[in-house]
């Protein structure tokens, strides 16, 4: 199929042809995912053969849209790096190397090697091979990734992992119905494609791609006949983004005072630091925290390359140790995105990293996700935006940086945008006005009160004068609807462990030091939680 239809704005007119029979919701069509295949190789009669899933050079369908990962972790991979080419046998046959939406990771023959590839749209017939020997490979067709659908039914269709094709009917009778929605609302960034499958749709044969690219729609599809075939009775878009009520309450937990120390403090919906509470959990300085479930809070990794996560419920109450998920590591960040949803990334192993994870709705947190962005640890990260998106900022990789590096709402972190404002790591931040955030604090050697506002499109203004004590390690969490809190941290004179505060206003106005509530310490973390003042 060629051509474009945007968005099929066409209203139809006159009656409108019921649907025969009753119409019956099918299961969430999800996005394309892939596989992964396990490469061996063997010696046969004296030539080295690459094994598929244990099959001898085995001929493989790879959908486009989908992504597949070939691990070579297994030893007999070593000096036999997997790629692919146009052209049988690769270089060894007069081709190059296609590196269209392939990625590489590792030695061959040790854990963690693979090559990924991600399939794209209209890619030509493959043939993996040997960089080093000949005859080793075999063939991998490329396919059309589509899902089939039904008449009388309804899907509801999410995108969130690439852009889906639904196949309509070969054959329809006037008045058959189908419904697709938007159910993650990401077409606006992973189109839904239609395919019309030999029928008409809106009178155009299936020669035109008919693409639905603007999140929250619902299509409502009725076949007409032959003359003018499927018609969108009703196209209609959700303007209004899901905004789920602000947290009230914020928490402060975990850090490093002489020794690592488990206590917490609750902030109530006003930006008063309660005294000490009995903790829970491992003590651990350097954990991160972020909202999740529009009202709870999660922690997770910390010193001594943790990845134990703890949560909190809605009452402020830290939960027992998790068992993690994903590389355990230090002095990464994290913020809220999306709707309930939460990201930790960056951080430390034995070197900077730029990994990232997930953290669903009800607190679980992903395996790594691919790294994008400059390597670093230390840095900070903030919600803004009205459909959630966060930003991560700042940090310290081969030195400081202001680098800053975008989330989708969805969970995707971008490349990186040029920092603004002065290069420090280990500061704070906070969202403030509903929909910004702030940076502030932190170390470039010598500490700072600095900050640096964060506007609902994501744009990192320049310095603002500092307010307050300078200091590092500290931590930030919203509260009250609209408002932020910086607190604790490690200043530049004895006793150097901090229980100040400062409030920051629905405006982003960093108010100067409240008087210090609780344990004094550094390297604690703050995340809000509770819907209710």
């Amino acid at each position: 199929m060629s051509g474009l239809v945007k968005d099929n704005i066409f209203r139809s007119s006159g009656s409108i042809i019921e649907a025969a029979g009753g119409l019956s919701w099918q299961p969430v069509v999800v996005s394309p995912q892939g596989a992964t295949f396990i490469v061996t190789v063997q010696n046969v009669g004296g030539a080295n053969y690459y094994y598929i899933n244990g099959v001898r050079q085995d001929t493989l369908s790879l959908k486009e849209g989908f992504t597949y990962r070939f691990d070579q972790a297994d030893s007999s991979n070593s000096g036999h790096p997997f790629r692919f080419s146009t052209t049988s046998n690769g270089t060894h046959g007069g081709g190059s190397e296609y590196t269209t939406g392939v990625t590489t990771s590792g030695t061959p023959g040790n854990a963690g090697a693979y090559t990924q590839i991600a399939v794209a749209v209209g890619a030509p017939v493959l043939y993996y091979y040997c960089t080093n020997h000949n005859y080793m490979g075999g063939t991998a067709n490329t396919v059309s990734a589509s899902v089939s659908v039904s008449a009388g039914k309804g899907y509801f269709v999410n995108t969130t992992g690439g852009t889906i094709t639904i196949e309509l009917p070969s054959s329809a009778e006037a008045g058959d119905q189908i419904i697709l929605v938007d159910y993650a609302r990401t077409w606006g960034t992973n189109a839904l494609v239609i395919d019309s499958n030999g029928l008409k749709f809106q009178g155009e044969t299936d020669a035109y791609t008919v693409d639905y690219d603007t999140s929250g729609q619902a299509v409502n599809l009725v076949y007409s006949g032959a003359t003018v075939g499927w018609t969108p009775s009703s196209d209609i878009v959700n303007a209004l983004e899901p905004s789920p009520p602000p947290t009230q309450k914020a928490i402060f937990a975990f850090g490093a005072n002489a020794g690592a120390v488990n206590i917490r403090n609750l902030v109530n919906s006003s930006g008063v630091i309660a005294s000490d509470a009995s903790g829970a959990g491992t003590a651990r300085g350097n954990a991160c925290g972020a909202s999740y479930g529009t009202d709870k809070a999660i922690f997770a990794f910390g010193d001594g390359l943790s990845n134990t996560r703890n949560l909190v419920n809605n009452q402020g109450v830290v939960a027992a140790d998790a068992a993690g998920a994903g590389t355990a590591r230090q002095y990464l960040a994290s913020a809220s995105y999306g709707v309930g949803l939460a990201i930790y990334g960056y951080g430390l192993t034995s070197g900077a990293v730029s990994m990232s994870n997930l953290v669903s709705n009800s607190g679980v947190v992903s395996t790594d996700v691919s790294g994008v962005g400059t390597a670093r640890q230390r840095p900070a990260a903030v919600k803004y935006g009205s459909t959630g998106q966060a930003l991560f900022g700042f940090g310290y990789g081969s030195d400081s940086t202001s680098v800053t590096n975008l989330v989708s709402n969805i969970g995707v972190i971008t490349a990186d945008v040029t920092g603004v404002g002065t290069a420090r790591y280990q500061l704070a931040a906070t969202s403030y006005g509903g929909d910004k955030g702030v940076f502030g604090f932190g170390t470039t050697g010598g500490l700072t009160n600095l900050s640096n506002k964060v506007s609902n499109t994501g744009i990192v203004a320049s310095n603002t004068t500092g307010v307050g004590t300078a200091r590092r390690g500290l931590g930030g969490a919203g509260y009250g609807g609209d408002k932020g809190i910086f607190a604790f941290g490690e200043t530049a004179s004895d006793p150097y462990y901090s229980g100040l505060s400062n409030l920051v206003s629905n405006s982003g106005v960093v108010a100067s030091d409240t008087s210090a509530v609780g344990t004094a310490r550094t390297a604690q973390t703050g995340a809000g939680y509770s819907i209710t003042a």
